[in-house]
């Protein structure tokens, strides 16, 4: 970047300045392995936080918190905003102090500045800075696919050059280059579509399976038919999920408008094959879930994906990773939820294999479960076979679907206090697994990188 009299200021830790705004746990993530590689830090959170803050980061003498996004913006010469998505306008334009007429914060943004943020939605974040940013900054967004207790060593980073003058780009390349990551760069429209493919569906998944487990007042660990195997990876990654904090999912569903098709889609997929388990139709059944296993898992052997020399997820995975005692024998499973994913993959043309390099732990071990079912051809046939002819699963299976089109309806509708509201209900029932479930799936989700990384 450039002072205000056009001098370079070099990329270097001794003289280019951090900025950080919101200090969440991705926002801290990245304070600590930034100041960790020598960059000096400048953070805040709102006010109410400052103490607890600076108490916190007291003995890094890199991290500097600050008690405004203002201070911040006035020292820092690349800006990172890490914000929930839908806060990102009122963060960006919010007047600083008891002044409500004049925004402060931006214009307080240090001249030739690059300003960046780190949400998970693009299109509200490019169109907040283009809209409030003085022109003479530019802006370089990113995105960590992955939360803040996965270490970013080898995980995808995008880097979205929405306005590059100065080789602003290059500058941020460098800066986060700390990480480790696998950095990739994408437009903001791109960014959007494709974590609307490989998150969007995932999500609705294992959301749907909490409301539902809930719904039949059911704890599955402690059920016999829900343990090894696939179940193994359900149970974690549900939990998982709803330990984090709601608006992370809610702002990808609602403000990508490519999510909410999908999610739409995902719950007419569970709809309509639910139906024809129901009414028995075995030749519709089977003939609309093996399509959607060819299209994308492949049929032959020259497809790229059946190519690959081993399945994401193997056995010795799958039953390693367990919250209850192994039942002595396994009780089949139909298997829905993974279905109908690969068969809403199917009908809106989404290969999902073609996004590995952005794709998220969680995606990837879904992604994982829904290859291990489908490239086992008997595991697959027992799984139609159950759906047709075995009702063990059938109040279970009849609750995931009210819950999948639950959530796609407050998707559809915008309804952020909807979203939070049913969200912390799940997780309120089953919050006292959290920390059993958050260590074993952490355990699942290093071995299964470790698997990919050799």
């Amino acid at each position: 970047m450039a002072t205000a009299n056009g001098t370079e200021v070099p990329c270097t830790p001794e003289s280019f300045k951090i900025g950080i705004i919101g200090m969440g746990l991705m926002g801290k993530m990245y304070a600590r392995y930034l100041s960790e590689a020598g960059w000096t830090v400048y953070a805040a959170d709102i006010p109410s936080k400052y103490e607890a803050l600076a108490k916190e980061f007291e003995s890094n003498d890199n991290v500097h918190i600050l008690e405004d996004g203002h201070l911040v913006s006035r020292v820092s010469d690349w800006i990172m905003y890490s914000v929930e998505a839908e806060n990102i306008e009122s963060v960006v334009a919010k007047p600083r102090g008891p002044l409500h007429t004049a925004n402060l914060v931006i214009p307080a943004t240090k001249a030739n500045a690059i300003v960046g943020g780190q949400t998970s939605c693009k299109a509200p974040e490019i169109a907040a800075f283009t809209t409030h940013l003085p022109q003479d900054t530019d802006i370089i967004s990113c995105h960590s696919l992955h939360g803040p207790s996965v270490n970013p060593t080898n995980q995808p980073l995008v880097l979205i050059p929405q306005r590059d003058t100065r080789s602003s780009l290059t500058r941020v390349s460098h800066i986060l280059s700390c990480l480790g990551s696998k950095q990739v760069t994408l437009s903001a429209e791109a960014h959007d579509r494709i974590t609307a493919d490989t998150q969007a569906v995932t999500h609705a998944a294992f959301l749907s399976m909490g409301a539902a487990w809930k719904a039949n007042d059911q704890y599955p660990w402690q059920m016999g038919r829900y343990l090894g195997g696939i179940e193994n990876v359900k149970i974690n990654i549900t939990l998982r999920i709803y330990a984090n904090k709601w608006h992370v999912y809610a702002g990808l569903a609602i403000l990508n408008p490519a999510a909410r098709v999908q999610i739409r889609q995902y719950a007419t997929s569970v709809t309509e094959l639910f139906k024809l388990m129901l009414a028995g139709q075995r030749t519709d059944l089977e003939t609309r879930v093996h399509a959607a296993g060819a299209f994308v898992f492949g049929n032959d052997s020259s497809t790229q994906q059946n190519q690959r020399k081993s399945l994401l997820l193997q056995d010795a995975v799958l039953d390693r990773f367990t919250l209850g005692t192994h039942p002595t024998q396994k009780l089949r499973n139909n298997h829905l939820s993974l279905l109908a994913m690969v068969d809403s993959w199917h009908i809106l043309r989404i290969n999902p294999f073609e996004h590995m390099i952005c794709s998220t732990p969680l995606f990837r071990l879904w992604l994982g479960a829904a290859e291990y079912l489908f490239r086992k051809p008997s595991l697959l046939q027992e799984a139609l076979d159950t759906a047709l002819e075995d009702a063990t699963f059938r109040a279970d299976d009849l609750e995931f679907t009210f819950a999948a089109r639950d959530w796609s309806q407050r998707v559809a509708l915008g309804n952020m206090e909807g979203y939070r509201l049913k969200f912390e209900e799940v997780k309120e029932y089953f919050g006292g697994m959290f920390e059993e479930a958050g260590r074993v799936g952490e355990e699942m989700v290093r071995a299964v990188l470790e698997g990919e990384n050799g």
